[in-house]
């Protein structure tokens, strides 16, 4: 872990004026080198997510259910890349740890409403597949206009109703440890954690961690469980594959998203003896893989996408009709 200049000293009575934060594990010594793959992961992020909705918003074929939800999909990986890369470059370009309270309030709630807002498409997006497989004859309507606008409403209550108060609640707590966190940006329960016991802000916090990224892969796994049911009764091996392939891009995105976070959560229940810079690094894998890999998921394994992908590169070919 690094060390830091001027480490805060407990404070019992207010916020502290600044939190500190660790730099990339083993990298705290020679922060600049590191500041291309970081770049280069941001803008890769950017520039697939950004194809993916451009080719979305622009093909009206493609104006249904399970495009709409990868678009939304697509919007949360761009906002949370973006939501990380202040404090990630300020470590890397100047090395630079101390971020005062109101800026790393504001990231953190910008981190949060993306990620809960990945969580929950990814928990529609299973529903969608559920449905299609489960019930074929009546998806179309089942999942009308009306109900994806109702579902849309749903996640922006959730993802606001959700984190809108956890940066006044953690705003006005007292803290009795250093304000020295344990990542590279600024995160709920990193934060509630160095506040004093009992405080309303580490309760609350405890409650949206679990409403959310406990409550959600479990009805994902359980819709996915149905899911498999429905293969098993399918007539031919080549049925079950068709049908399975439809799910390989978001399970694999689901798994992308959560394994990382399910690990950490049982290192800390098991009390697992790892070293910090392994805890860290789980985390990044958590926030900054998915923005990174959904799109080549999407694109590679969805026919639709890629093949339009394809031609909207492909030279259009100039001359006279015959």
């Amino acid at each position: 872990m690094s060390t830091f200049p001027n480490q805060a000293a407990p404070n019992n009575t207010s916020m502290a004026p600044t939190f500190l934060l660790v730099g990339m594990p083993g990298l705290s010594a020679a922060p600049s080198w590191w500041t291309i793959p970081l770049i280069t992961m941001y803008l890769l992020s950017a520039l697939g997510n950004g194809t993916i909705l451009w080719i979305i918003a622009l093909d009206s074929t493609l104006h249904r259910p399970v495009y709409f939800f990868l678009f939304l999909l697509s919007v949360s990986d761009v906002g949370l890349a973006t939501a990380l890369m202040p404090t990630l470059l300020g470590l890397a370009f100047a090395g630079v740890h101390a971020v005062p309270a109101s800026a790393c309030l504001l990231q953190m709630f910008f981190v949060h409403i993306f990620s809960v807002m990945e969580s929950s498409v990814l928990l529609a997006m299973a529903l969608d597949r559920a449905l299609a497989i489960c019930r074929p004859l009546h998806y179309p309507t089942l999942l009308t206009n009306d109900v994806i606008s109702k579902i849309c409403l749903a996640i922006a209550f959730r993802c606001l109703g959700l984190h809108l108060p956890l940066p006044f609640l953690l705003a006005h707590m007292p803290y009795c440890l250093p304000q020295v966190l344990t990542h590279s940006y600024c995160l709920h329960p990193d934060i509630a954690h160095l506040a004093c016991p009992g405080g309303w802000g580490a309760i609350y916090s405890l409650f949206v961690v679990l409403s959310v990224m406990g409550l959600d892969p479990l009805l994902i796994f359980f819709s996915y469980g149905l899911i498999g049911r429905v293969l098993q009764g399918l007539g031919s091996s080549e049925d079950r594959w068709k049908a399975g392939q439809t799910c390989a891009a978001h399970l694999s995105a689901v798994l992308l998203f959560y394994m990382p976070m399910i690990l950490l959560a049982l290192i800390d229940h098991l009390r697992v003896p790892i070293p910090q810079p392994a805890h860290t690094l789980l985390s990044y894998v958590h926030f900054l893989l998915p923005p990174l890999i959904n799109p080549i998921l999407y694109s590679v394994k969805m026919k639709e996408i890629r093949e339009r992908i394809v031609k909207r590169l492909q030279p259009r070919k100039v001359g006279c009709a015959q």
